[in-house]
């Protein structure tokens, strides 16, 4: 990547949006040049996909729960991770290191919820004990991790020029 591409998908993180317009007028860089290198993006798997953010508290599903899973599996943690996944409610799942062998998020509508979930996550054989942390208010939920950057740390840490 160089500086142009690290510059477009910084502003579409600020931004919100894959508008070539609104990135122009953020930019300077001339919208056919944009419309390229989103796609050379695309290609190259760096641009997944074009969707819109939902506040999950207007959905509902405003009850967010950490759950951290201890494990007794045998073989490798891939044969384990999809009767994780499988549980309804799981947002994001992670594979850990430490103490704890998977960290499971879910965004859920109430507590009967968080309790289903508990108990589908505990009914898995290989599941030894959970250990589940309720989010009491959200400091910050950025699905756009490069918000969270200065555009001058971004080029200096990831630009191939």
């Amino acid at each position: 990547m160089d500086e142009r591409d690290i510059r477009l998908l910084k502003a579409i993180s600020d931004l919100g949006t894959g508008s070539p317009e609104r990135l122009h007028e953020e930019t300077d860089i001339p919208v056919s040049t944009i419309h390229y290198r989103l796609n050379n993006l695309r290609e190259a798997g760096i641009v997944e996909n074009d969707l819109y953010d939902i506040d999950l508290e207007k959905v509902g599903l405003g009850v967010t729960v950490f759950v951290e899973l201890l494990t007794d599996y045998h073989g490798s943690h891939h044969d384990f991770e999809e009767k994780i996944l499988a549980v309804e409610g799981v947002s994001q799942a992670y594979f850990t290191m430490g103490e704890t062998d998977f960290v499971v998020v879910a965004h859920l509508p109430d507590q009967e919820m968080v309790e289903r979930l508990i108990t589908d996550l505990e009914t898995i054989e290989e599941v030894r004990r959970t250990n589940s942390t309720f989010v009491v208010s959200t400091l910050r939920h950025s699905t756009r991790p490069l918000q969270n950057y200065d555009i001058e740390t971004l080029l200096e840490e990831l630009s191939d020029d």
